[in-house]
């Protein structure tokens, strides 16, 4: 017969073990240390998955003409506007190279300075969303738009000769050229804003937050490295990503740190 006068016991669903999954303050030193190796590990793996370069470009063919056929393929159009605007397509091309790792950087120590204790989950998102690309990486080898100068679309980089990104100089030789699908420049974006539309205090901080992904989406698609089904694929990769990190912690990314919400047995003491 059920005691009533038993307190409710919620079991957690999570897959990690409650010491795995509890909410303390992260050390810096660890995170460093973890960030480096996954980030390691993530480019060994991107780098060395098989491109197939026919069944590649086939993809691509495929993908335009089903852009084309839901009348959503405007890659060709901001493509040229990037690439018959000088300053723009500098603009554009460095924005490429740079600010997908320094604005995702600048969040996650933002967060993990500002709130430490929603640290590791929102961290979590980031990892399984690149997890989740990893798997289109190895599966889904795609030629991105600048490699089809024979339909009008030119590849920024090489046509302004600026620096930094995955298609140029000794970079190119080393990187995965088709590494298109899912889109990470829009996964990533997308994380940063998300993080900062929720956490942020300063309405201005939150509206450039909510433009962030919108500006990389006009990015990738100018510089002609990415579809946007690519873009699409990013996005279904972090939804995925908040997927992962739920079944492994059993509480939402952004779960308010208190006591109250916790369950007992993740109640653990900050070092």
């Amino acid at each position: 017969m059920y005691d009533v006068t038993r307190p409710h016991q919620r079991r957690s669903m999570a897959l990690l073990p409650a010491r795995a999954r509890a909410m303390r303050r992260p050390k810096w030193w660890q995170e460093l240390a973890f960030v480096l190796i996954c980030y390691w590990l993530y480019s060994l793996v991107r780098n060395a998955a098989p491109s197939h370069q026919t069944a590649a470009r086939h993809r691509a063919l495929d993908i335009m003409s089903l852009e084309s056929t839901l009348h959503i393929g405007i890659e060709h159009s901001v493509n040229l506007l990037v690439a018959s605007t000088s300053w723009l397509a500098y603009v554009c091309d460095y924005y490429y190279a740079t600010l997908h790792f320094i604005v995702t950087i600048g969040v996650l120590v933002w967060i993990y300075v500002k709130h430490p204790l929603r640290y590791r989950s929102i961290r979590s998102v980031l990892f399984a969303t690149n997890l989740i690309a990893l798997v289109g990486f190895w599966t889904y080898a795609l030629a991105p738009p600048r490699m089809f100068a024979s339909r009008g679309f030119t590849d920024t980089v090489m046509a302004f000769h600026t620096w930094g990104s995955y298609a140029s100089g000794d970079v190119a030789n080393a990187s995965n050229q088709f590494a298109a699908m899912p889109s990470l420049h829009i996964g990533w974006s997308l994380w940063c804003a998300i993080a900062i539309v929720a956490l942020a205090e300063r309405n201005w901080v939150r509206v450039l937050g909510g433009l962030y992904p919108l500006a990389t989406l006009f990015v990738v698609v100018g510089t002609g490295n990415h579809y946007l089904l690519d873009v699409a694929g990013g996005v279904v990769a972090v939804v995925l990503g908040f997927g992962v990190q739920r079944l492994l912690s059993g509480r939402p990314a952004f779960a308010h740190p208190t006591v109250a919400t916790l369950h007992p047995s993740e109640l653990v003491t900050a070092h």
